[in-house]
């Protein structure tokens, strides 16, 4: 007897130890896959309008749990804060006038290397769902062919770009419109969820994102999330500035309730994640690609240096490997985000990203970061009242702005966070002034911008650069502007 369980002993432990080895092998793989990633990107949401990062009125439980959960990074900004220049640089890791895109309704040329691309050929599975805007031409209907013009996404579903977020349509493959008839926050998940699925029965990693129109104007959200907030009760920041026509609380309230909006879409993922067991290995980032002045400094929409205009959401989740309810004071922008996360899948990219690689501080494994972030806009604006193009930094101390001939704004953000006091003019600022243009054409001379590619719109084209089927290149914008003086 004595024999025979001595024997089931050895069984036993024989057993365990298997076990334990199997495990201690998952782990390992496990360990070294390459991450997920799911990239959630709202449009014209301002870093501003989160309940993590101290706004008192917003709702946003899911986005709040999410930073909880992974790194809230405080100082995240768009280089170019307008659409499609955001969307530019987030694809292809590359300044405005490197990659062409200077301007909305322009077409991303074909021989840029996207981050779709770069993960595709290594392995990836990759997805777009939502306002892709990188196509040029007429906005609508909005079809994207299959081939070369979506830049690298295998899954799609999408259209160009538009602004009525309760009838619209997106395409698949094929030209005929799919009907979108609910806000459409919910279809583009609804869509993501698909893809989640899809992507659990495959071998390989995904990169996947969404990008969806709110809370871009108008500011109008579905009533049930309306009546969660009391346009009364809004709180205006110290910097709003209340002029005619201008939005006000009951835009604001609408602002937020769209975002509330997208908070349940997030929410609705995270759960998909958990559900499906892929939480641990999906890097989930969350971001916009400009900003909303929505009154502050009396000015509206984007392309502005103030922060309510370039600072955006940086939120990122990766359980695996990067540890839980961290905030960084790192600034952080749009040209590192392609660079950031092929560092954090072990990806050495073959083509020139002029951003930083961030995976290293993301990991914990050092501090370094930049120590400014280098913006620029082409051109006047008469939607957005951008009176010229411009070129500006942000440095943790400071942020400054200029036009090609004069400085146009300076601000002490320890000491006056909300930019209220303009220093431009200031005889005791000449000394600063000085030092933060020579940044400016450091960062021009390192990037290889220049302000000879500014130019102005053609306002026959009521703002929008098109010209029946085929589309503007930047040289061609670039010659165009030479012969158009502003």
């Amino acid at each position: 007897m004595s024999k025979n369980v001595s024997f089931s002993r050895r069984e036993f432990l024989a057993a365990t130890t298997v076990i334990a080895l199997s495990s201690c092998v998952h782990r390992a793989r496990a360990s070294n896959r390459q991450p997920n990633i799911l990239f959630v990107m709202p449009d014209q949401m301002r870093g501003q309008a989160l309940g993590c990062m101290g706004n008192l009125d917003v709702k946003t439980p899911n986005l709040d749990r999410l930073a909880s959960e992974g790194i809230l990074f405080r100082n995240t900004f768009a280089n170019s804060p307008v659409c499609c220049p955001a969307r530019g640089i987030l694809q292809t890791g590359l300044y405005c006038h490197r990659n062409g895109m200077v301007a909305n309704d322009l077409r991303l040329r074909e021989e840029h290397t996207t981050i779709a691309e770069i993960l595709r050929s290594h392995g990836y599975r990759t997805g777009f769902i939502g306002k892709w805007h990188l196509d040029g031409g007429k906005r609508l209907p909005g079809y994207i062919p299959p081939g070369p013009r979506r830049q690298g996404y295998e899954f799609w579903a999408a259209n160009e770009c538009h602004h009525n977020y309760f009838d619209s349509q997106y395409f698949r493959d094929t030209p005929d419109p799919i009907p979108i008839k609910q806000f459409e926050t919910e279809i583009w998940t609804d869509l993501g969820l698909e893809f989640l699925e899809q992507s659990h029965k495959e071998e390989r990693p995904f990169y996947l994102t969404i990008q969806m129109g709110p809370p871009h104007d108008p500011y109008k959200a579905p009533p049930e999330y309306g009546a969660i907030y009391n346009p009364e009760t809004i709180h205006l920041p110290p910097n709003y500035i209340q002029r005619p026509n201008l939005p006000g609380r009951n835009e604001l309230s609408e602002y937020y309730a769209m975002i509330t909006s997208i908070d349940d879409q997030i929410g609705r993922l995270m759960k998909a994640l958990d559900e499906l067991g892929m939480a641990e290995d999906t890097l989930f980032l969350f971001s916009s690609d400009h900003g909303d002045m929505l009154g502050s400094h009396g000015q509206v929409l984007k392309r502005k240096p103030w922060e309510e205009s370039v600072q955006v959401p940086g939120i990122l989740r990766y359980p695996r490997k990067v540890k839980a309810g961290r905030t960084e004071e790192t600034l952080l922008s749009h040209i590192d985000f392609l660079p950031t996360l092929l560092g954090l899948c072990g990806i050495a990219p073959n083509v020139e990203l002029q951003g930083t690689d961030l995976s290293r501080l993301v990991l914990g494994k050092n501090k370094n970061s930049p120590d400014s972030v280098y913006f620029q806009i082409f051109g006047p604006s008469l939607a957005c009242n951008t009176p010229e193009g411009w070129r500006g930094i942000r440095t943790n101390h400071y942020k400054y702005a200029r036009f090609k001939e004069k400085p146009w704004v300076l601000y002490d953000l320890e000491e006056d966070p909300y930019e209220m006091n303009n220093m431009v003019n200031e005889t005791t600022a000449r000394k600063l002034i000085a030092e933060m243009d020579k940044k400016i054409d450091e960062w021009m001379y390192r990037t290889g911008d220049s302000w000879n590619y500014n130019w102005t719109y053609p306002i026959e084209d009521n703002g929008c650069l098109y010209k029946s089927e085929t589309f503007y290149t930047v040289d061609e914008y670039f010659a165009w502007a030479k012969k158009h003086p502003s």
